[in-house]
């Protein structure tokens, strides 16, 4: 009960009711990835292209796609990572999640979050100040 009334209600866990309706109806399971999120394909898109979605394990974050699945979902590549032997690049990092809203997050010097001071102005700025 509690997983229909949180795909009832919320979109950010891994699927809408009306999302498992539409894959019941249309999708064919493609793939899943090493985190457990599942791809799938189906239908015709404005564009005349297969329909493509992935349905997230946890919660929705877009940044949790692997480059490979990136490229298929995008239809950057016609084969799914499932369906090769797809192997990373060297310069492609592996997956780090987005920590924007957390106490990880990237907070430059001056931020009022942070506990460091603002550098001080070199002379090159002046505040504007009304009737001047």
């Amino acid at each position: 009960m509690k997983t229909f009334l949180t795909q009832f209600f919320t979109w950010w866990n891994s699927q809408t009711l009306g999302t498992r309706l539409h894959t019941w109806r249309h999708g064919k399971k493609v793939g899943q990835d090493e985190t457990g999120n599942v791809y799938y394909e189906g239908g015709i898109d404005s564009e005349g292209r297969t329909r493509r979605w992935v349905i997230y394990r946890n919660y929705s974050e877009a940044s949790a796609i692997p480059p490979g699945w990136h490229g298929w979902m995008h239809h950057r590549v016609d084969v799914a990572p499932t369906s090769e032997d797809y192997q990373p690049r060297d310069w492609q990092k592996p997956h780090q999640p987005n920590l924007t809203g957390t106490p990880s997050a990237y907070r430059p010097k001056g931020s009022v979050l942070t506990n460091q001071h603002r550098p001080q102005v070199t002379g090159d700025y002046d505040a504007w100040t009304p009737g001047s």
